[in-house]
């Protein structure tokens, strides 16, 4: 009888072995299909569909929830766009890997560059908002000055979209700063706070080599997880080739993640999915560097340096000032 149950076990533990091993097989050989003229590119290896309501905040950096993802599932994020020329070159790389990712777009950003945004729309990511205008210490404001920079921007995104809409009930506050009345607030609307589980820091004054080198070491610590980046940086533009052919070489796969419809429902999940395993003192949120402050200044009044490196070129400048 014990042998009996013994065999059983094995019996299952070879199916499960088999099953994970024929998924990875198929999301591999969906990869390929999916991009033409691209045998070796990344890809999007599913689509995960959420319900925001049900999860209202997620990004271990800040929650104790993230998403759902398996073991060497990557989900990219990028803040702050578009911005003509970094943001369009950000999108071709993208194409070229058949790799899907969430935008969260500043509404300042989609009035200025409303192209932009259908382009992102068009390529089939996910749009969120990033409030109107990117404000410093968003996280002290109170409600009422709060609220109208969260609806501002969504209104601002949601015109630049036009009649093809689009837009997703995601959000990403500006500076990863947290705040319980934004976050009733948001959750009153239906709209879920994104925060982040692992940045490259390419927001700082740091070389393309060290945005691939930092992506890399984070994921590779904690093995999945939501990775933040910025469509509007000259340097992620450098790096992201070869973060994502690294990915690929260490056998990283993309998720894309969409909100759940009434003809799209939810992809079946299990609570505990949404903790994100195992917890790793090396990427610890009281580990992470103070999450510095941005503001929103005319081009004309900075300095030519921070232009270059910025990779602006006219209109507004989300300039780096810590």
């Amino acid at each position: 009888m014990v042998g009996n149950v013994l065999l059983g076990v094995r019996m299952r533990l070879w199916t499960a072995l088999c099953l994970g091993l024929l998924t990875c097989i198929t999301a591999s050989i969906a990869s390929a299909a999916d991009c033409p003229g691209h045998p070796d590119a990344l890809g999007t290896s599913r689509t995960l569909v959420i319900d925001p309501k049900a999860h209202p905040r997620i990004g271990a950096m800040n929650y104790t929830e993230t998403l759902p993802l398996r073991d060497h599932e990557v989900v990219l994020t990028f803040d702050d766009g578009p911005l003509p020329h970094n943001s369009d070159q950000i999108l071709e790389i993208l194409a070229s890997q058949c790799v899907k990712a969430t935008f969260f777009t500043v509404g300042r950003m989609a009035q200025s560059f409303p192209e932009g945004v259908r382009k992102v729309r068009d390529a089939g990511h996910s749009v969120g908002t990033h409030t109107q205008n990117h404000p410093t210490g968003f996280d002290k404001f109170s409600i009422e000055r709060a609220r109208p920079e969260i609806d501002d921007g969504i209104a601002s995104v949601t015109a630049a979209l036009g009649d093809g809409g689009g837009l997703t009930p995601f959000f990403r506050p500006p500076g990863l700063r947290r705040s319980p009345a934004v976050e009733d607030y948001l959750a009153s609307k239906g709209i879920q706070i994104w925060s982040a589980d692992f940045p490259a820091d390419d927001w700082r004054h740091v070389s393309p080599s060290r945005v691939y080198e930092l992506a890399i070491k984070r994921l590779e610590a904690k093995r999945k997880g939501i990775l933040l980046l910025h469509d509007i940086q000259t340097r992620t533009v450098v790096a992201l080739p070869r973060i994502l052919h690294e990915m690929k070489a260490r056998g990283y796969r993309i998720v894309h993640v969409v909100p759940a419809t009434s003809q799209q429902p939810n992809t079946p999940t299990e609570p505990p999915q949404w903790q994100l395993h195992p917890p790793s003192e090396t990427v610890a949120i009281s580990h992470w560097p103070r999450i510095p402050k941005f503001v929103f200044a005319d081009a004309g009044t900075l300095p030519a340096p921070s232009l270059q490196d910025s990779g602006w070129h006219d209109g507004q400048l989300l300039r780096l000032l810590g």
